[in-house]
């Protein structure tokens, strides 16, 4: 008699006799009965992943027959994702709970289905293989996606060869993929769609590295545009084109020449020995606008044009698309105090100048503004002769004088010796304010230099001509002390003159000394036109010796000045006599 197979032992085994002890087993039979049971039926201690078979689907649950004692229920909710199931589909399970209250033997197709994703996932990181996904939502910094039911992440980096700005174009969509990063303590994943382009473009970038020649003009897209060029995917090798080669012209920023995805035409520039740093052009695709200026243009010609940069040396005017010229400081106005080109022009002026130089092989262009104005030094003798006075603007100072502005373009100096008759003056801001309006006289002219010479004293009368009279040796003036100062005091007279006092010449009949503030009567011991000096004692009042002092030196004095007088008489009379003699002979 042929052996039945398991199952036909099982299926035609009387249970019922078995359990009501109708039908004994002798302990051969037993043996090869558990020996069956144990190779038929999983054990539910162990928590591998198995198939099953649905055998029946209720509103809530699905029941499985995974060969055990007894049948699983799994919950629907686990089969959101497969709305088709039906009985006698084969499904992955793990035991979740080996028997509930009900004595049920309850499934998870939940946790089973990541067990093997978390396989799946670890096996195509270590091989490479390609995976599908699906694409969920948008998640900071990237997306989420759906890889064997496992949420993976993808960087917004990882997405394109080239940089993403439309992230929802990508959702609800399924991609292929790359693991390229498993962490295994928190359960993350992280694919790459980039890394499958990149070997696709890996191949065409050999190729197009290994036909670049400088001069070789390529098709490109614009890749990135940042401040200071624009990068240009030559169809997976990047080159840049710096902001100085997108155009002739200035420009601010590249976005005013280029913007992103544009397709355009480049040349290749230069590269460097290993072809990764590519340099591109895309003004040398057309011709130099110094190239196409007129060439009737010439030096003394007017031209228009827009100011493009400004320095403090001077101001760029575009007079042409891509030509320039240059209009220093000192071109732009007549006035010599126009310190920097802000203070004449800004950015986006439309403005007209003269050209002062052109050198077409150099590419450079001199240009003037006031050139387009009379030069105020022209025929200035005729205006403002030596000798003549005028009222001026205050402009500037300096150390050791004043600068006046008569009109734009003509300014002369006043130096601090000239400023006053009088007054000791440090500095000239002691004197007068930036600003201020001051009377003045040519005292010089100097056409060819441009220079003149003022002063501001001369428009008066030098008060020191009837001061030499009115405070002569021996004159007596009173007074009041106004400071005591190093060896003695000064005492002023009037508005100009400020005499000093040596210390000896303070002493008072009672044997005191003046103090500052007392008033008593000086006499003048020294004049001095010159250095504009006055020396005055009070002792020399009282004292009868100090007296006779300054008589002495009165009559000394007259005197000297009498034999000055008589030997320059002399003097002259002998010259008229040489020149007699000298006609004579």
């Amino acid at each position: 008699m042929a052996e039945l197979s398991q199952a036909e032992y099982l299926a035609n085994f009387n249970w019922k006799s078995f359990e009501d002890g109708i039908d004994s087993l002798d302990e051969q039979n037993l043996r090869e009965f558990e020996d069956l049971v144990t190779k038929t039926f999983i054990s539910t201690n162990e928590e591998d992943v198995v198939e099953g078979t649905v055998v029946r689907i209720t509103d809530r649950e699905a029941i499985i027959d995974i060969n055990a004692k007894s049948e699983g229920v799994i919950s629907l909710n686990e089969f959101r994702y497969n709305p088709s199931l039906k009985v006698g589909d084969k499904v992955d399970v793990l035991i979740d709970i080996r028997e509930d209250k009900t004595g049920q033997l309850v499934l998870s197709h939940r946790k089973a289905r990541t067990i093997k994703a978390w396989d799946r996932v670890i096996a195509a990181q270590e091989s490479g293989e390609i995976v599908n996904g699906f694409v969920k939502c948008r998640t900071k910094g990237g997306m989420i996606v759906d890889v064997f039911g496992i949420e993976a992440f993808l960087p917004g980096s990882q997405i394109d060869v080239k940089p993403i700005r439309d992230y929802d174009q990508y959702v609800n969509k399924n991609m292929e993929f790359k693991v390229v990063k498993i962490n295994h303590e928190f359960k993350n994943i992280v694919v790459s769609h980039k890394a499958l382009i990149e070997a696709d473009i890996e191949v065409q970038k050999k190729e197009i590295i290994g036909q670049l020649q400088k001069g070789q003009v390529l098709e490109g897209v614009v890749k990135n545009i940042t401040s200071y060029g624009v990068f240009i995917d030559l169809g997976g090798v990047d080159g840049l084109i710096h902001i100085t080669d997108l155009s002739w012209s200035r420009i601010n920023h590249p976005n005013e020449v280029l913007e992103l995805d544009q397709k355009l035409n480049v040349v290749i520039l230069d590269f460097d020995d290993e072809k990764t740093r590519i340099q591109l052009g895309l003004k040398q695709l057309s011709a130099h606008p110094w190239d196409a200026l007129s060439k009737d243009l010439k030096v003394g010609d007017k031209v228009k044009g827009k100011i493009v940069v400004i320095a403090d040396y001077g101001a760029f005017i575009e007079v042409a698309e891509g030509v320039e010229g240059l209009i220093h400081v000192s071109e732009m106005s007549w006035s010599t105090h126009l310190r920097s080109a802000q203070d004449f022009v800004k950015v986006g002026d439309e403005v007209e100048a003269v050209i002062l130089t052109l050198d077409r092989d150099d590419r450079k262009m001199s240009l003037g503004i006031k050139q387009l104005t009379p030069d105020p030094w022209t025929n200035i003798a005729s205006k403002y002769p030596v000798g003549s006075t005028h009222t001026g603007i205050v402009r500037n100072f300096t150390n050791f004088g004043v600068f006046v502005e008569l009109e734009m373009g003509i300014d002369g100096l006043i130096y601090i010796s000239d400023l006053s008759w009088t007054k000791k003056i440090k500095h000239p801001s002691d004197f007068v304010n930036v600003g201020d309006k001051l009377e003045v006289t040519v005292l010089e002219l100097d056409v060819d230099g441009r220079k003149l010479s003022l002063g501001h004293k001369q428009t008066t009368v030098n008060p020191w001509d009837k001061y030499e009279t009115e405070f002569a040796l021996g004159k007596v003036h009173n007074g009041e002390i106004s400071e005591i100062v190093d060896k003695g005091a000064t005492v002023e007279f009037g508005e100009d003159i400020v005499a000093f006092i040596p210390t000896r010449y303070l002493e008072k009949a009672d044997g005191t000394k003046l103090k500052k503030g007392d008033k008593a009567d000086f006499v003048v011991i020294e004049f001095n036109k010159e250095f504009k000096r006055v020396v005055a004692s009070h002792t020399s009042t009282f004292k009868e010796e100090e007296a006779k002092n300054v008589k002495a030196a009165v009559e000394a004095a007259t005197s000297a000045a009498n034999e000055r007088t008589t030997l320059g008489d002399n003097e002259a009379l002998a010259g008229l006599k040489e020149k007699m003699d000298a006609k004579k002979k």
